[in-house]
């Protein structure tokens, strides 16, 4: 037997008996009639979606690949590496191989019978070059910014998307509930990290957290102690942490934990690609009670920002909100970062990426719909001293939320 007829007879029933869950054909049309429905109100004749994400949420596979979407007509797939594996993935119908990208307009025409008069891209992540060689391609084509398209219909969830980042939050409850029985006086926070990390891969946690951005890395290992806790980097949070170099200053360090100080630790898990993102305060005894505190405000403000969370809510108002309930609990100095690194957003959307739609966030003004995911995550920050925070993932429904991320919400004290 050779690898192709192996690939087709056997991979599909071995992935599944490993727990590979592949995106429903009925999911996939749902989805790519949205897209249609928001290209034809743009104006754009079809979109050649290159960025993995997209091109997973509308083919359900992440093989190396290029989708063309167009008003009219089946979608095409078109494979650089691997044809096969994609066509056991994805439950689309016409899935080709490509070998260069100069085929592409081949392909399309051979497909569709044309090629567009006007052609949407990716234009937020695709790099300059890329977008130099689709218009040496499409020279009769008009090239149109169409991620905002596609960031759209990827905000509202759908039950198959909510399950999966429920998933995610169950593989992230038991990897924080080993982390408290492994935690002990003198591990390092790298050391801690890379225990919760190991417990979270044993569960399912596929490891990576992705991000829609240039020169941007996410990561699981955010255990900050202590006064790295109160140390702001290059990171869009209220604390950075001190990584463990200048090429990584981020996160988790070589630090050695000690007792009595503010642990905190910000874990995002992975499952099928969506993700779930919490955090939760541990200890090595307990804490001195300027952190308790300032853990209980942090609760306050998370419990509030649930009780509005509703079809209809404002995103911006309800990050306003959180600011003046910060300062009536006498932490407006510290809330979201040191004064002058303060960020500006007290949640944010949640799926394949950790950077979507919605942000409850300044200058974000629009209405929370329901099906939308985002994580709420109120922090305080003590330079030189530590920080103390609490996030969880939720979903939007239909009168209120539900928190995906179902891990009790004390400190953990070992």
């Amino acid at each position: 037997m050779n690898y192709k007829e192996w690939v087709r007879g056997e991979l599909e029933g071995l992935s599944r008996s490993v727990g590979f869950r592949y995106i429903p054909r009925e999911e996939l049309d749902n989805r790519l009639t949205r897209l249609r429905t928001a290209m034809e109100g743009k104006g754009i004749d079809a979109f050649l979606v290159v960025q993995k994400m997209d091109c997973y949420y509308l083919s359900g596979t992440t093989q190396d690949s290029m989708l063309y979407v167009s008003l009219d007509g089946k979608p095409l797939l078109m494979v650089r590496r691997e044809v096969e594996r994609a066509r056991v993935e994805s439950r689309l119908d016409d899935i080709v191989k490509i070998r260069s990208i100069r085929d592409l307009p081949s392909l399309i025409r051979d497909h569709s019978g044309m090629l567009p008069r006007n052609l949407g891209l990716e234009l937020d992540v695709l790099p300059v070059r890329d977008y130099f060689k689709y218009q040496d391609l499409f020279k009769d084509a008009t090239l149109i910014d169409a991620s905002p398209i596609i960031r759209d219909i990827r905000k509202i969830k759908s039950p198959f998307e909510i399950d999966l980042i429920r998933v995610a939050g169950d593989i992230g409850r038991k990897a924080y509930e080993e982390g408290r029985k492994i935690l002990k006086q003198g591990m390092t926070e790298i050391e801690f990290a890379g225990h919760m990390e190991t417990a979270a891969k044993v569960f399912g946690h596929e490891g990576l957290i992705r991000v829609r951005s240039l020169n941007y890395e996410a990561y699981t290992w955010h255990v900050l102690s202590g006064y790295t806790g109160g140390i702001v980097s290059q990171s869009d949070s209220p604390m950075g942490g001190l990584g463990l170099s200048p090429a990584f200053p981020v996160g988790a360090s070589l630090k050695v934990m000690k007792a009595h100080e503010p642990i905190l630790v910000d874990f995002g898990t992975c499952y099928h690609g969506y993700l779930a993102d919490e955090t939760r305060m541990f200890s090595i005894g307990k804490m001195p009670a300027k952190f308790t505190d300032a853990y209980n405000a942090c609760k306050e403000i998370h419990d509030t920002v649930l009780e509005e969370t509703r079809p209809g809510a404002d995103c911006e108002a309800l990050f306003h909100m959180t600011l003046r309930l910060a300062k009536k609990l006498g932490y407006g100095d510290s809330y979201l970062g040191p004064p002058g690194l303060q960020t500006r957003f007290i949640g944010h959307g949640i799926g394949l990426e950790l950077n979507e739609f919605p942000f409850l966030a300044q200058g974000q003004s629009y209405s929370l719909e329901e099906g939308m995911t985002f994580a709420v995550e109120p922090k305080i920050v003590f330079p030189g001293e530590g920080s103390a925070g609490i996030e969880n993932t939720v979903v939007v429904t239909r009168d209120g939320c539900e928190i995906l991320t179902l891990l009790e919400q004390e400190i953990f004290e070992v």
